[in-house]
C-alpha cells in the first residue's frame, strides 16, 4: 500500500515546521511535498513578497499536478493558509501561528489580510489552535469552532531531557528568541544591567539571530555587561538541549505571543521561566506557582523579579519539577503528534 502524500505549505526552515514535518512522517508514514514563498516578508521586500504571493498559485497548482498529493496543510492562516484554500486541493488542513496572524495591528496591509485569512478559515476542513488564546482569536473571528483541534505539537522529550540546575545562587539565564525588535531583547539587557548594579553575578546566554544582532551587541557594551552576555548565534536545534540543561533561568519577554515552543522547551530542561505577561503565556504559567510573569513595561520589573527568584531556591526547585510534569503530560510530541497524524488519515479517508 501507498503512503499518502501532503503538500505542506510554509517556510521549511522553521524549527515549528521541522517538528510538524517530522511528526507527520514518523507517526503517520506521510510523504512530504513542500513549498515556501523564496522572498522574506522585512521591510523593502514585502512589495515583492506580495507579487510572488499573486503568482504561487500557478507554481502550485503544477506541483499538485506532478504529485498528486492525497492532503495540502499550511502554516499561517493568511499567506500559506489562503494559497492552500485556492489550490482547490481537499482535505485542507491549516495551523494559525500566533494569537494572530494579523500583525501588527497598524499595518497598511491588515484589512488585506484578514481577507485572506477569513477565505481560508471558510475553506479549511481542520483548523490547528496550538493553545487555547488562538482559539479564543478564532472564536472572535467567527470561526466554526466544529473545524478547530486545540493541541500543542508538542516536544520531544526524549531529545529535551532535565536537569535541575536550580541549587546554585548566581543567575545563569538563557534566551532562545529570534534577535527581532518584537521579542525585546533590549528590555532584557537593561534588566540584568540593574541585577549587575545590585552586584548580583550572572551569565546571560542568547541563542539565534536577526536584524537586532549590531544593535544588542553594542548596547551590551554601553551597558557594560559584555563580559557577562554572550551571543552565540544561530545554532543546531541538536544543542539547544545542552544550553537549557546549564541554565536556571528561562528569559523571554516578547510584546506578542500564541503558543511558544520554545517556553515548552526550557520547562522540559529544567529552567525557571520568566516570561511576559500575556495571555498566550498565562495558559502555561501560573504567577508565581511554577514560574513568573513580568509586565514589559519598565525593566525594573524584571530585574526585581529575577532577584526574587534567585533569592528563592526552595520554590524555584519545586516549581521546575512541576514544570516537567506538566510538560509530559501536555505537550509530549509522540503523543500530540500521534493524534494529529490519525486525525489527517481520517480526513483523507472520507474525502
Amino acid at each position: 500500500m501507498s503512503k499518502k502524500r501532503i503538500l505542506f505549505l510554509g517556510e521549511t526552515y522553521r524549527a515549528d515546521a521541522i517538528t510538524w514535518i517530522n511528526g507527520l512522517k514518523e507517526f503517520g508514514d506521510f510523504e512530504i511535498v513542500t513549498w515556501e514563498l523564496q522572498t522574506s516578508s522585512n521591510g523593502i521586500n514585502r512589495i515583492k513578497r506580495l507579487f510572488e504571493l499573486a503568482t504561487a498559485i500557478l507554481t502550485i497548482k503544477r506541483i499538485v499536478k506532478k504529485n498528486n498529493p492525497d492532503m495540502v496543510i499550511a502554516e499561517r492562516t493568511t499567506s500559506y493558509g489562503y494559497l492552500a484554500a485556492i489550490s482547490g486541493l481537499k482535505p485542507m488542513a491549516i495551523a494559525q501561528q500566533g494569537i494572530t496572524d494579523l500583525w501588527p495591528h497598524n499595518s497598511p496591509l491588515y484589512i488585506f489580510k484578514k481577507i485572506l485569512q477569513d477565505y481560508a478559515f471558510k475553506k479549511a476542513d481542520l483548523i490547528h489552535a496550538w493553545g487555547n488564546t488562538m482559539a479564543e482569536h478564532m472564536k472572535e473571528s467567527n470561526v466554526n469552532m466544529d473545524k478547530v483541534m486545540i493541541l500543542p505539537k508538542g516536544i520531544n522529550l526524549d531529545f529535551f531531557q532535565f536537569n535541575d540546575a536550580t541549587d546554585t545562587t548566581m543567575i545563569n539565564a538563557v534566551v532562545s528568541r529570534a534577535l527581532e525588535p518584537e521579542y525585546r531583547h533590549d528590555f532584557i539587557l537593561k534588566a540584568f544591567s540593574i541585577i549587575k548594579q545590585r552586584n548580583i553575578s550572572f551569565k546571560l546566554t542568547i541563542i539565534g539571530d536577526g536584524t537586532e544582532i549590531r544593535k544588542l551587541k553594542a548596547l551590551t557594551k554601553e551597558l557594560r555587561i559584555e563580559n557577562e552576555v554572550d551571543f552565540v548565534g544561530r545554532i543546531n536545534n541538536n544543542d539547544i538541549p545542552k544550553f537549557l540543561q546549564q541554565a536556571n533561568f528561562y528569559i523571554s519577554t516578547p510584546i506578542t505571543e500564541g503558543v511558544s515552543t520554545s517556553l515548552f522547551e526550557a520547562m522540559a530542561c529544567g529552567c525557571f521561566p520568566i516570561v511576559s505577561d500575556l495571555p498566550g503565556n498565562r495558559s502555561w504559567i501560573s504567577q508565581k506557582v511554577n514560574g513568573i510573569l513580568v509586565s514589559v513595561e519598565n525593566e525594573f520589573n524584571l530585574a526585581h523579579e529575577l532577584e526574587w527568584a534567585s533569592l528563592n531556591n526552595d520554590f524555584t526547585k519545586k516549581a521546575v519539577i512541576q514544570n516537567r510534569k506538566f510538560v509530559e503530560e501536555n505537550a509530549n510530541y509522540k503523543i500530540n503528534m500521534q493524534k494529529i497524524a490519525l486525525t489527517y488519515h481520517d480526513l483523507i479517508n472520507n474525502k
